[in-house]
């Protein structure tokens, strides 16, 4: 335990974040919206190429302010995609819909699109068409959309894309998070980009974005007293932590290049490794890396995920399994799940290795020994 805590994806600050802080500091806009929220909005609608953006307070917050747009209520079903962090679900709950949940392919460790075209062609032969599709782009990996969208325009169903993890990415040479009618962003502490907590709504719907603003700042109706006419939410981001924002944006593409270099440097390593298979790149997408991941199948290493995220852990280094399905979540275990196999094998064998930009050649190297001991006992 002597040396010092390598942590999961840790928060990296540039050299701007600050100076925009002194800014909204020193114009006393202390309240959450002013001038550095309006210009992260409209640097970050730029950076991801779409037209319209509206930061809020999480990314599970723009989740449940789009699928109240998309019309989902009680009820309704949602399918969702399975192998992922319990917040792209949650929100489906909160508005008395059931999430229905889709395996993952084993090129991108994303939603299926054979399993989610059949399932929804099978509904709208019984006339029961989800209201609502959530696309996850996981660990910064983009999903196969292309399928995904033909489907969702062919009935109508509301395609929401969960980019939380996947900003810097690019499908097909776009960002992951403007293909469905809105994407949506995470700024949590451990993202490729923090704002220490907060999220993004996109969107080229000027409507869309103007009715969540409108909710996300508890349904102010335009009146010189407090008017509501409809439920809102305090769900808007606030002026100082877009100032970080503004700054943090300022670095991204450094930041995916970092992150890339780790994953280079962890495949180099220890692919020659037995049972050792990264996360996959598929040819239509561009991954952030967000987080290296890989998995280790116990037959053919000998050992398993756990005990090398056991022996990280022994040198003060944090490595951790990658999602549980929510069909497996206790919480979610009565929903029902269309496959559910190839993300419950990722989830036995997978394991997310410590991938902040922080981390420095001499750090990596040491992780890479230890892993590699590991396949010596």
């Amino acid at each position: 335990m002597e040396n010092k805590r390598i942590f999961l994806s840790a928060p990296h600050m540039g050299s701007k974040e600050l100076d925009f802080v002194h800014e909204a500091f020193a114009s006393n806009y202390i309240a959450p919206v002013g001038p550095q929220l309006e210009s992260f909005e409209r640097e970050f609608a730029a950076k991801v190429n779409t037209k319209y953006a509206a930061a809020v307070s999480s990314g599970t917050a723009a989740l449940h302010l789009l699928l109240r747009y998309a019309g989902v209520g009680p009820e309704d079903e949602v399918f969702c995609s399975t192998f992922t962090f319990v917040g792209s679900a949650n929100p489906v709950v909160y508005l008395g819909a059931r999430p229905v949940f889709i395996d993952s392919d084993e090129q991108s460790w994303n939603m299926n699109p054979e399993l989610l075209v059949g399932e929804i062609e099978k509904r709208a032969r019984k006339n029961r068409l989800p209201k609502a599709v959530v696309l996850v782009h996981l660990y910064g990996q983009p999903a196969d959309i292309d399928p995904i969208k033909k489907i969702c325009n062919k009935y109508e169903i509301a395609l929401l894309e969960d980019a939380a993890e996947a900003l810097g990415a690019q499908y097909k040479g776009k960002s992951p998070g403007t293909f469905g009618m809105a994407g949506f962003f995470s700024f949590n502490g451990n993202k490729i980009i923090t704002t220490s907590g907060g999220g993004m709504i996109v969107s080229e719907d000027k409507q869309l974005i103007e009715k969540v603003k409108f909710w996300a700042t508890q349904a102010k109706e335009p009146s010189p007293h407090y008017e509501h006419t409809e439920i809102g939410y305090n769900y808007r981001l606030s002026n100082v932590l877009a100032a970080i924002g503004r700054g943090q944006l300022r670095v991204l593409d450094d930041r995916v290049k970092k992150k890339r270099c780790i994953f280079r440097r962890y495949r180099d390593g220890l692919e020659d490794l037995p049972g050792v298979h990264f996360m996959p790149e598929p040819d239509f997408a561009r991954s952030s890396r967000w987080l290296t991941c890989l998995t280790i199948d116990p037959d053919d290493a000998g050992i398993d995920r756990d005990r090398v995220i056991g022996r990280l852990e022994e040198n003060n280094i944090e490595a951790r399994p990658t999602w549980k399905p929510m069909h497996l979540q206790p919480l979610y275990q009565r929903c029902e799940v269309i496959g559910g196999h190839v993300a419950e094998q990722l989830f036995r064998q997978g394991i997310c290795l410590p991938s902040g930009t922080g981390m420095n050649r001499k750090d990596q190297g040491r992780i890479i020994r230890i892993i590699r001991k590991c396949w010596e006992l």
